[in-house]
């Protein structure tokens, strides 16, 4: 039987821009959708489209303060540029446009409705194409999230008495939802990422941990440039794919951002859709309720190539090397050259290489030391018991 699948999308979206000049485009989930069903991706037994609903406000406040909403509220009406940098409002990263708040609340929506499809309607796994605004804090906007959808949408599971883990694979840390989840051990948090040595948002090393009750619940594999397919592998298979197994959550949230491929604008990582599909046939395979949300890609034509291959993995579709003719010529005239969809494994440099490995093989070791006493022993018990 195929699986029972919900892709997540609304026609809203076209009405929403960052700015010419700002790197988050829009467009991008729109040229993944196009590419979805170009290649039949949208007619699967199983799968469906549902539209995006709009997050009520008791909802957003299950994370965020009612002075940081009120805020967006009034400088999404306003005709005029305003600036609030208390709240991290007005900046490069995060504009104020005109319905910035509408557009941050149909991303929340979309993942609310996600979780809501795989817990309350039977699906087996629920991908929003809209989600993945892992840096937005309880009273402040980072990284170009302005409300975290993925914490708001884990805080209505937990809130049913269901246990979570949460998966980041964008290159950046997943820093606003490790906060939310901190100390609690409801909620298992695992990030794999760029370094924050040298890289927003300046966090993710492997000694946070979690504290309290969430000692041991959050989990940080931070990368070096030049960590390629192997090391990306490597870095799932010996920490991200045994504490998810050991934990066997209720429900696996997963962000998945494709800015850790090679050829994007903002980041150092050298990963390609080997890796990245490799990671998600994986996850597939535990048969855990899934909701999956989006997430970074600053090039646009991997978004669109990551998101169609992770919708096509989850129907259980094999897809061809090649984009579709109709989507080459669309992309040309927009100044894309790309012809495939899949990319042949790759690997670094031998220097480049050899340093990205101690470093991920030093991190594994601490995550061991630390976390695995923790998840392994403590979940592996329960389930031999």
């Amino acid at each position: 039987m195929p699986a029972k699948t919900a892709l997540i999308y609304s026609n809203d979206f076209s009405r929403f821009s960052y700015g010419d000049d700002h790197p988050f485009k829009i467009q991008r989930i729109i040229l993944a959708r196009e590419l979805i069903g170009m290649l039949g991706l949208t007619e699967l037994p199983g799968a469906c489209i549902h539209d995006c609903p709009r997050a009520d406000e008791a909802s957003l406040l299950t994370f965020h303060s009612p002075d940081y909403l009120q805020r967006l509220r009034e400088f999404s009406d306003s005709d005029e540029p305003r600036a609030d940098f208390r709240y991290g409002l007005g900046d490069l990263d995060n504009p104020v446009f005109k319905g910035f708040y509408d557009w941050a609340v149909l991303g929340v929506g979309g993942t609310m409705e996600a979780a809501r499809l795989v817990t309350e309607e039977g699906y087996d796994i629920a991908f929003t194409l809209a989600g993945g605004w892992h840096h937005a804090h309880r009273s402040k906007a980072s990284g170009f999230s302005y409300l975290n959808d993925a914490v708001i949408a884990i805080n209505t599971l937990v809130a049913k008495g269901l246990r979570v883990a949460y998966l980041d694979i964008d290159a950046h840390h997943g820093d606003g939802v490790q906060e939310a989840f901190y100390d609690t051990d409801q909620v298992l948090t695992v990030s794999i990422h760029e370094s924050g040595i040298y890289f927003f948002p300046g966090t993710g090393f492997e000694d946070e941990i979690g504290t309290g009750q969430g000692r041991g619940y959050s989990v940080n594999v931070p990368l070096v440039a030049h960590t390629d397919d192997a090391l990306f592998m490597k870095a799932f298979d010996e920490v991200a794919y045994p504490l998810i197994a050991a934990y066997n959550p209720d429900v696996l949230v997963t962000q998945l951002g494709v800015d850790t491929f090679r050829t994007d604008p903002l980041t150092r990582l050298e990963i390609t859709t080997h890796s990245y599909t490799y990671i998600l046939r994986k996850l597939k395979a535990l048969k855990i309720p899934w909701v999956a949300v989006g997430g970074g890609g600053y090039n646009m034509i991997n978004v669109a190539r990551g998101w169609t291959l992770a919708w096509g993995i989850m129907n259980g579709v094999e897809l061809p090397p090649r984009l579709p003719a109709q989507f080459v010529d669309m992309i040309a005239r927009m100044g894309h050259p790309n012809r495939m969809l899949l990319d042949a494994m790759h690997w670094a440099e031998e220097d480049d290489r050899n340093r990205a490995l101690d470093a991920v093989e030093r991190s594994i070791a601490a995550i061991r030391e630390t976390v695995f006493p923790v998840i392994i022993g403590n979940y592996a018990a329960a389930a031999g018991e």
